[in-house]
This record gives C-alpha cells, structure tokens and sequence, in this order.
C-alpha cells in the first residue's frame, strides 16, 4: 500500500509557498511601517536669513559688552546707557527669523560677511573692555549691516539698513562722549549720489501692464515710484522748511544749514532722476508746504524733525528696490539720519523703520540691562 503522504504532497506544495510569500509580505510591510524613509535634509538659510542670524549675533554680543563696562563703575557708564538700550531694541527686533515667528536660535549661522570674504565685527565680549575697543566694534558691526543691507530681501534690507545706520551713528556719539577717536572706516555717513548714473531703458505704455514698477518681495509697502515719489516730496518739503529756517538760525548754525539746503535740493533731482530711470511720471514741484506750528520759532528743531521725516521714505525705497536704487538710498538713509541728530532729533534704534518696541519679543532671560548705580535692570527693559 502506498504511502498517503506521499500522495498528498505535490497537492501542498503550492499553498505552502503561498503562506510563505504571504509572510515575507506582512513581515516587509511592518519593517517599512517601523522604519520610514528619512526627511529630506532642511534646505540652507537665505541670505537675508543668515544676515538677520549675524545682525542678532553681533547686536548681543556688543550688547554684553556695553553692560560689562557699564557695570564695572567706568566713568563712561552713563555714556554707555544710551548704546546699551539702543542694542537692546535692537537684538529685539532681529530676534524673530524672517520665516518664523519664534524667537531666534541662540547660536545663528555664520556672518554673511565672513562668507564673502568681508570681515566681520570681530565680537569678543571678553575682547571689548575699553570704550574705544567698543566704539570700533559698533561701526564695524553697523558697516556690516549696511553692506548685507544691499543683497537682502526687501523688508529685511530695511531692517538691516536702519540697524547698521544706527550703530554707526552711536559709534560716534559714543566716541564723543567718552572722548576717544573717531571710528576709522564707513563710520560716517556718505555722500549720496547727485544723480542717478544708469540711463533708464525705452519705458513701456503706461496702458501695458509690465509698465508699473515691480517689488522685490511680498513685503514691499510701495512700488518703487512710489516710493520714490515720497521720496521727492519729504525732501522737497525739507528743503523748503530750511529756506524757511535760515534767516532765523544763530550764525553758528547757518552755516551748516545752508549746506544741508543745497543738499535736499540735490537729493529731490536724484530722486526724480531715479523716478524717471523706473519709469514713473514726473512730479510737479509744490508752491510752498505747511509747516507745524512753532517751527518759526524753533526753527532747529523744527529742521531736526523734517530730517527725520525723510528716513522713512528712504527706508521704503530700500525695502522695494535693488541695485543701483538700493544703493542710492542706504547711502541716502545714513545722511539723512546723521543730519537728524545735528539738529538735536532721535532718528530712532531703526532709522527708516517704524518700530512698535511694545510689540517686540523679549530677550532671553538673564540678558540684564546696568543701572546707573552699577545694579543690573530687568532685561524686559529697553
């Protein structure tokens, strides 16, 4: 008699391969399931990113610096207030990066600057321990944010702009004030360009839609007409506020204001010229402007207040231009700023930029501001 076994086994053979394939099915499955493929390596910062990173960097690192000194009893210390609560806003505002909402790593990428090839600041709390060493800092550190200013994304240059404007500006206050030299380098503010040097290309009918101007980023509060046509009216508005102010000036100050007169007159035909190069219509020039009550009578003030009233023009106009344009108005935007203060105005911690400092995120806890008798403040403090 034959085996039944035998008999029975071509019959199991099939579906015994099935059940195997079925568990090598279920057994990759799970293994697939418990390891899932890797998330795509994150893509590299921007450079507007990486500038903000090492604007909020060096802004902390001067920061510490200026309430060391302070702290340690220095005779500067009250000198050193002003540009402590000035870095502080600051750090403030470059805390949040410009695709978040929260505040910013501790430890930012490196210095664009540096990448290029540029130095940088050269930061060292340890390393800032005189005045004069701080001073340095502070205009290498507000040349670096004006030089990045000119590549980064619209609302970003402009953050980055007003930010090395008014570290350059307070590296000389604080020179001043401490008396020691002058910050060597782009500490000062610089000549603007008298017109634009670019020959502007066949402009479009103002029918065709590629007729108006473009932004360079969603941003942008204006056109760049726009805001070059603001431009032209804050300076010829300032313009002729001094020709109001001159014959009321102490002889001191005449001086000066006459110089600052021919250079609204100059600055309003660059900004037309620059108007005319985006291919924007010409404006007509205003028979006289409004002035606010009292400015007859305190006529310096009253020209440090139109000063300031031009930062934010020029703020827009680096915010939604490049190039050429952009060039023109960060140089722009540090003159105007550096008149501002001569005439006694505040230009502001972020000349070009208005800043609600109620609305800005608070520094990490620990970051203590110096009080006048040495004690360290709560950092919540501007």
């Amino acid at each position: 008699m034959k085996d039944r076994r035998q008999d029975s086994s071509p019959r199991m053979r099939p579906f015994r391969f099935a059940v195997f394939g079925l568990a090598v099915l279920v057994v990759l499955s799970l293994g697939l399931a418990l390891n899932p493929a890797e998330k795509p390596a994150p893509a590299p910062p921007s450079f507007s990113e990486r500038a903000r990173a090492a604007a909020f960097s060096e802004a902390m690192d001067l920061r510490a610096a200026g309430v060391e000194l302070a702290s340690a009893g220095a005779a500067e210390s009250t000198a050193l207030e002003p540009v402590v609560t000035l870095l502080t806003i600051q750090a403030r505002a470059l805390s949040v990066p410009a695709s978040d909402s929260g505040p910013a790593s501790a430890s930012p990428s490196p210095s664009p600057s540096a990448v290029a090839g540029r130095p940088g600041a050269g930061l060292s709390g340890a390393g800032l321990q005189t005045p004069a060493a701080l001073v340095q800092a502070l205009a290498n550190s507000g040349a670096a944010r004006v030089e990045d200013a000119e590549t980064a994304d619209g609302g970003m240059a402009r953050l980055l702009a007003g930010t090395g404007t008014a570290q350059l500006l307070a590296a000389g206050r604080l020179a001043s004030a401490t008396g020691v030299p002058a910050p060597k380098g782009p500490a000062g503010t610089q000549e603007e360009a008298s017109a634009a040097e670019a020959t502007a290309a066949a402009c479009p009918s103002p029918s065709d839609p590629a007729a108006a101007p473009k932004t360079t980023g969603p941003d942008a509060a204006a056109s760049v007409g726009q805001a070059l046509a603001a431009v032209i009216t804050a300076e010829q508005q300032a313009a002729y506020g001094y020709q109001a102010a001159l014959p009321r000036l102490a002889p001191a100050e005449a001086g000066p204001a006459s110089e600052f007169l021919l250079r609204h007159k100059e600055q309003a035909a660059a900004a037309a010229e620059h108007l005319r190069s985006a291919c924007g219509a010409p404006l007509p020039q205003q028979p006289g402007y409004v002035l606010e009550p009292g400015f007859l009578a305190a006529p310096a003030s009253g020209l440090g207040k139109l000063e300031a009233a031009t930062l934010a023009a020029y703020g827009d106009v680096v915010a939604v231009s490049q190039g050429q344009d952009r060039r023109w108005a960060l140089s722009a935007l540090q003159s105007a700023a550096g008149r501002a203060q001569r005439w006694g105005a505040d230009p502001g911690p972020v000349p070009g930029l208005r800043l609600d400092v109620d609305q800005l995120p608070s520094l990490p806890a620990g970051a203590a501001l110096p009080a006048r008798d040495g004690a360290p403040q709560s950092p919540a403090a501007p």
